[in-house]
């Protein structure tokens, strides 16, 4: 639901603080005054000077007023535009001039929702944006939109569920930059004839169903472990590679092969407590038999450490 975001009152009702002391100060003169001549000047003189005090100190109350750095007034004279007021101290004709609007000159943050809004694979999400935008043309913002800040707001609305509804789950997540510039270029198109222009549109947070979620985070697992696996198989087969070509260097070369199970060999028996397991035919063809044995029978003869 669209919320109350409009501040602009339809007939301006400010006084500003210099308009109320002036207003005060005239006021204090007149009675002043008028008690000062009691008695001794006629009494259509002291009428006089309160009348002309008391209306000075009114005109100046409502005729008087004050903008901000920031912001323009519009003034209307008698239903038609007279002009653009501010930023400072002006004056209008009260009763006859009319400000039904103070446009505000600063970026603006609208933020902004697509609430159950389903995507071109038919999946309801809930997307938040945030909205940057600026009056740079205060004359069009007032007579070309009732409430341009309204406008704003449901311009960015619409235009979030449209693009919404025309993409896919997966590039919404992944592609938040892209929807980001292309929110920007369609609110900017229609906000431009208000005199607004769109600085920046930013997506906050972008919700899907839970269950959909828990789907997505399953899919993933899956999808991790699958790739474990064909690293895992890439290595064995890079390991056999390996192997096959190391083993054609002792195709040829039995004496190669033997110092190299011998050296494994001792490498291992070396360990204490290791326990090596070699094939029989392995142990008659390269006598590792007396080879394990003049190797614990070393070990043995070694002082022990205290």
């Amino acid at each position: 639901m669209l919320r109350n975001i409009s501040k602009n009152p339809k007939i301006d009702q400010r006084i500003p603080p210099i308009a109320g002391t002036l207003f005060g100060l005239f006021l204090a003169t007149s009675i002043i005054g008028a008690l000062w001549m009691d008695g001794s000047q006629p009494d259509w003189l002291i009428g006089t000077w309160v009348s002309l005090t008391t209306l000075l100190g009114t005109y100046i109350l409502f005729a008087l007023k004050v903008a901000n750095q920031w912001e323009k007034a519009i003034v209307l004279r008698l239903g038609k535009l007279q002009g653009l007021r501010g930023p400072g101290m002006f004056w209008i004709v009260p009763i006859i001039d009319t400000i039904p609007t103070w446009i505000d000159h600063r970026v603006m943050v609208t933020p902004f929702a697509a609430q159950k809004t389903l995507t071109k694979d038919t999946v309801p999400v809930d997307v938040d944006a945030v909205l940057f935008w600026v009056v740079w043309d205060a004359e069009k913002a007032a007579l070309e939109v009732e409430d341009y800040r309204a406008a704003v707001d449901w311009a960015a609305q619409t235009a979030l569920r449209d693009i919404t509804g025309r993409m896919m789950l997966a590039d919404i997540l992944v592609g938040r930059s892209v929807i980001d510039k292309e929110l920007q270029q369609v609110i900017d198109e229609r906000t431009t004839p208000w005199g607004v222009t769109v600085q920046s549109v930013e997506i906050r947070d972008i919700v899907i169903p839970q269950d959909l979620e828990d789907a997505m985070s399953r899919q993933a697992q899956a999808e991790r472990e699958r790739q474990a696996r064909v690293i895992l198989g890439e290595s064995e087969k890079q390991i056999a590679e390996s192997f096959a070509e190391a083993s054609q260097a002792y195709i040829n070369n039995p004496t190669a092969l033997h110092l190299r199970a011998m050296n494994m060999l001792f490498e291992g028996l070396k360990e204490k407590g290791a326990m090596v397991i070699v094939p029989s035919s392995a142990v008659d063809t390269m006598n590792l038999g007396g080879l394990s044995g003049m190797i614990s029978l070393a070990q043995q003869n070694m002082p022990k450490e205290k």
